[in-house]
């Protein structure tokens, strides 16, 4: 279990609270959305995404998010090290994505390849 943090932030002067408008970003959240990866797979191909911004894709489940996060907010793990994990987790996912759309498309390919493999022995 973690323990809660309780912030220091609550005790804001007067002069502080009229230019606090807009949340402000924890360091660690600005390094995250400021990080991008080259990605070359599924909707992200061809772009350069934010680390957050993978994060919160469809592609990393909830809890995985949460964990990665928690880990890295805590130090044990680095940008680079989040970074490989969300890019990898990204990757296999469309991967799988892609290979199951196209069984599910075409479950008669398999059988066209057989019969043409059989056809080419046949004539030799």
């Amino acid at each position: 279990l973690l323990a809660v943090k309780t912030s220091d932030k609550n005790t804001v002067s007067a002069a502080g609270e009229k230019h606090d408008d807009s949340p402000k970003e924890e360091p660690w959240e600005k390094a995250l959305k400021t990080t991008v990866i080259d990605m070359e797979v599924g909707e992200f191909q061809g772009h350069k995404v934010s680390v957050w911004d993978l994060l919160h894709s469809k592609y990393i489940p909830e809890e995985n998010r949460k964990e990665l996060l928690e880990l890295y907010q805590a130090g044990e793990l680095t940008l680079e090290q989040v970074k490989t994990v969300v890019s990898t987790i990204v990757t296999k996912a469309e991967a799988a994505r892609a290979e199951h759309a196209a069984n599910a498309s075409s479950p008669k390919a398999e059988s066209r390849v057989t019969e043409a493999e059989h056809t080419d022995l046949q004539e030799d």
